[in-house]
Protein backbone atom coordinates (compact mmCIF):
# COMPACT_ATOMS: atom_id res chain seq x y z
CA UNK A 1 0.00 0.00 0.00
CA UNK A 2 1.39 3.43 -0.87
CA UNK A 3 2.56 5.51 2.09
CA UNK A 4 0.08 8.33 1.46
CA UNK A 5 -2.87 5.90 1.40
CA UNK A 6 -1.71 4.16 4.59
CA UNK A 7 -1.17 7.49 6.38
CA UNK A 8 -4.57 8.82 5.32
CA UNK A 9 -6.28 5.64 6.50
CA UNK A 10 -4.52 5.71 9.88
CA UNK A 11 -5.32 9.41 10.33
CA UNK A 12 -8.98 8.68 9.57
CA UNK A 13 -9.00 5.86 12.12
CA UNK A 14 -7.39 8.12 14.74
CA UNK A 15 -9.98 10.80 13.99
CA UNK A 16 -12.71 8.29 14.86
CA UNK A 17 -11.13 8.11 18.34
CA UNK A 18 -10.23 11.81 18.71
CA UNK A 19 -12.92 13.76 16.86
CA UNK A 20 -11.86 17.11 18.32
CA UNK A 21 -8.17 16.85 17.33
CA UNK A 22 -7.22 18.80 14.21
CA UNK A 23 -6.94 16.59 11.11
CA UNK A 24 -3.45 17.98 10.36
CA UNK A 25 -2.23 16.89 13.79
CA UNK A 26 -3.63 13.39 13.27
CA UNK A 27 -1.97 13.20 9.87
CA UNK A 28 1.34 14.15 11.51
CA UNK A 29 0.82 11.38 14.08
CA UNK A 30 -0.02 8.90 11.30
CA UNK A 31 3.15 9.96 9.45
CA UNK A 32 5.18 9.25 12.60
CA UNK A 33 3.51 5.85 12.87
CA UNK A 34 4.44 5.10 9.25
CA UNK A 35 8.09 5.56 10.22
CA UNK A 36 7.81 2.65 12.68
CA UNK A 37 8.57 -0.53 10.69
CA UNK A 38 6.52 -2.68 13.07
CA UNK A 39 3.41 -0.54 12.62
CA UNK A 40 4.01 -0.02 8.90
CA UNK A 41 3.87 -3.81 8.42
CA UNK A 42 0.29 -3.79 9.74
CA UNK A 43 -2.87 -2.68 8.00
CA UNK A 44 -3.82 0.92 8.81
CA UNK A 45 -6.64 -0.26 11.08
CA UNK A 46 -4.38 -2.69 12.93
CA UNK A 47 -1.67 -0.05 13.37
CA UNK A 48 -4.11 2.53 14.71
CA UNK A 49 -5.68 0.04 17.14
CA UNK A 50 -2.25 -1.13 18.30
CA UNK A 51 -1.04 2.43 18.88
CA UNK A 52 -4.28 3.40 20.62
CA UNK A 53 -4.26 0.34 22.90
CA UNK A 54 -2.60 2.14 25.87
CA UNK A 55 -5.10 4.99 25.52
CA UNK A 56 -8.07 2.65 25.23
CA UNK A 57 -7.02 0.75 28.34
CA UNK A 58 -6.36 3.92 30.32
CA UNK A 59 -2.59 3.51 30.49
CA UNK A 60 -0.31 6.45 29.81
CA UNK A 61 3.05 5.84 28.28
CA UNK A 62 4.72 9.22 27.94
CA UNK A 63 3.55 11.78 25.44
CA UNK A 64 2.81 9.20 22.73
CA UNK A 65 -0.73 8.80 24.04
CA UNK A 66 -1.52 12.48 23.47
CA UNK A 67 -1.52 13.67 19.86
CA UNK A 68 -0.01 17.07 19.28
CA UNK A 69 1.95 16.92 22.53
CA UNK A 70 5.55 16.04 23.13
Amino acid sequence: MPAATWIDAVAHRLHRHWRTVDADVLEDVATDLWRDPRLRAMTPAEAAVDWLRPVATGLRQGSSSRPGQG
